[in-house]
């Protein structure tokens, strides 16, 4: 692995290896450079500086044509050959058009004749190595966009979820637009977002839109854009989702609410790839992916008359069906797993060296998560795991973080918060909860006759779990036990 420069980026405008056989050439171009506040190298010939770029990272290099040993051109092929995106800009005393022309076509970024104009060539070497990094920075996105958003990161080995990836990986790399359906919460835009990261259009923007949420008399114009003047308050021109989206990908979530006219217009999009901004006579082209949600019976919609049925074919060309957390209970724990790693990372709480949460749900409080009927689907179930990390006092967590109305759904309630129950002025939210619970479970023991068994059912946690946190909430049962 060669070693990376030991300056960091923003001490240095960029490192630079200088390879030209002619020791004032090579000296004046160091001195100008180092003055610019770049890290430069140099090397003598062909052999010593493809040895150098063995050896280490560099951002650019200034490369001789006439070398001892060989070619500048090449050398550049060689370049070229081990990494085709580093920057290469060829010197020579000799230019003629069809010499530029020919590095060029080898991959050269740029061609400078001897004498150069130094502020011409530093600017050229800042430019050209701006670009570079934004370059990189680009393609690193894009991999963390596709890392992210793999279909492995969509959590399921359930066989109804499996036959989901399996559909994804076809369709994935299509132009064929998609209709996403499933209930609200299970997964929709997140599906979306998959596809486009891993599409041939993964580098350039995803739009999400979700249509229900924009009131319909700006619906048109936020989806196309407008003139200005086209209305009252449109006092310049603005581009609509469609443009901004254009050469990447779409997403309308809720596109069963859109209205007959924002109907027309999308079936015109997906059918001819132009539109018509709002107030303007000019149509626009367009190269969009449009991929599109509903949590609606679209087929109902039609049926009823008030979505176009030649819309719902264009836009159903393949169907992603997603099924509800309650048709795949077993995936719920790979879930919750998946969000106590998220969570604990985000709030800094029970995260072990690796990244990895120390939390857990006792068995008692996963078997109602696992008796649910999740009618909010796998968000409400993301909410449940958050709110038990930001609760959770101990590794083991209870029943006792559960929402209120998930317990009710279950037939349970919360016990409830002793009446003179009043914590201190300016205790922090870790030492309430503290206190609460240790008055809390108090209480219990009491009402049970200190009995440990008898308070852990009425509790609805395992014994042992109780055990821990009256150990932990330094609780004297025994001593408390005696004295009644």
């Amino acid at each position: 692995m060669p070693e990376t420069s030991s300056k960091a980026a923003d001490e240095t405008r960029g490192r630079v290896l200088i390879i030209d056989d002619e020791e004032a050439i090579r000296e004046s171009l160091e001195t100008l450079l180092e003055l610019e506040r770049f890290d430069v190298e140099t090397a003598t010939n062909a052999a010593s500086g493809i040895e150098v770029l063995e050896r280490a990272d560099y951002d650019l290099v200034l490369l001789d044509l006439m070398l001892p040993d060989r070619s500048g051109l090449e050398v550049l092929a060689d370049i070229r050959a081990k990494d085709p995106s580093l920057p290469v800009i060829m010197l020579t005393a000799y230019g003629t058009v069809e010499t530029a022309v020919k590095a060029i076509r080898l991959g050269a970024n740029d061609f400078v004749t001897k004498p150069w104009n130094n502020d011409k060539l530093v600017l050229n070497l800042r430019q050209t190595i701006a670009q570079r990094r934004l370059e990189e920075e680009n393609r690193r996105l894009r991999d963390e966009l596709r890392e992210r958003y793999s279909f492995a990161n969509i959590v399921g080995h359930s066989e109804a979820m499996q036959a989901v990836f399996r559909l994804l990986e076809q369709i994935a790399p299509s132009r064929s637009t998609i209709l996403i359906s499933g209930e609200s919460g299970t997964g929709k835009e997140l599906v979306a977002k998959a596809i486009h990261a891993n599409s041939p259009r993964a580098g350039k923007p995803f739009v999400p839109v979700n249509s229900g949420s924009i009131p319909v008399d700006l619906l048109e114009s936020t989806l196309f854009g407008h003139v200005r003047g086209a209305f009252t308050s449109a006092v310049q021109s603005r581009k609509g989702y469609f443009e901004i989206a254009h050469g990447g990908t779409i997403f309308l979530d809720e596109v069963g609410t859109l209205g007959p006219e924002t109907q027309a217009k999308l079936l015109r999009v997906i059918q001819e790839r132009e539109f018509m901004p709002v107030g303007s006579n000019e149509l626009m082209q367009v190269n969009v992916r449009i991929l599109a949600a509903t949590n609606e019976d679209l087929v109902k919609r039609v049926q009823e008359g008030t979505f176009r049925e030649d819309l719902f074919y264009r836009l159903n060309v393949i169907d992603v069906g997603l099924p509800p957390l309650r048709e795949r209970r077993g995936d719920i724990p790979l879930l919750v797993r998946h969000f106590f790693d998220r969570f604990s990372i985000e709030n800094q709480k029970y995260c072990d060296a690796e990244g990895r949460s120390e939390l857990e749900f006792a068995p008692d409080a996963l078997a109602l998560l696992m008796d649910h009927s999740w009618p909010g689907n796998v968000r409400e179930l993301e909410n449940v795991v958050e709110r038990a990390v930001v609760l959770a006092t101990t590794s083991a967590v209870g029943v006792e973080v559960l929402p209120e109305s998930l317990l009710e759904a279950n037939g349970l309630h919360r016990p409830r918060l002793p009446i003179d129950f009043k914590p201190d002025a300016g205790s922090s939210l870790s030492e309430i909860v503290e206190e609460f619970e240790r008055r809390l479970i108090t209480d219990e023991l009491e009402k049970a006759g200190w009995n440990q068994t008898e308070t852990a059912k009425r509790l609805r946690v395992a014994l042992s779990t109780l055990n821990q946190k009256i150990q932990r909430l330094s609780i004297d049962v025994k001593k408390k036990r005696e004295a009644g």
